[in-house]
């Protein structure tokens, strides 16, 4: 039986043009929208791009002890390109914000899953592309918190 260490964690979802970022509350209960940023792809080889220097703003700001990346991998859980890109975005990321952890989590349907809970809530349209990244981190951010909970349970 493991112990599950509180505290607040982010979830990110990659994307091509976007970053969804969850958080969830110190107890590791509940993970909720937080913001969504955008991709720098223009920063120089050498220059830390904006959006991992926001997320590094982030995680010094709600003083984040771990953070958990999306990892796209397919229904029958094989990894492609899009998974490759993430893993080195995760590697990059770990290396400018160390000590802080930066863990991969299987995120298969958090898009789908944060679509559908937002159209039940009648979130439709231009304000649903707004928040359907934050809201595919929390999905991702949730389901590890559940994930590690039953883990230190059983």
């Amino acid at each position: 039986m493991t112990e599950f260490t509180p505290g607040r964690r982010l979830g990110v979802d990659v994307g091509d043009v976007r970053i969804g970022v969850a958080i969830c509350d110190p107890s590791g209960l509940v993970a909720t929208p937080l913001t969504t940023v955008m991709r720098d792809r223009d920063a120089a080889e050498d220059a830390i791009p904006a959006d991992m220097s926001e997320l590094g703003r982030l995680v010094a700001e709600h003083g984040t002890v771990e953070i958990v990346v999306g990892l796209p991998v397919t229904l029958a859980g094989s990894e492609g390109p899009a998974a490759a890109q993430v893993r080195r975005y995760a590697q990059r990321l770990a290396q400018l914000l160390d000590p802080v952890p930066v863990t991969l989590a299987d995120e298969r349907m958090s898009t789908m899953v944060a679509t559908r809970r937002l159209s039940e809530r009648g979130i439709r349209g231009r304000r649903r592309r707004q928040v359907i990244d934050q809201a595919a981190a929390a999905e991702i951010l949730q389901g590890w918190l559940d994930a590690q909970r039953r883990r230190a349970s059983g």
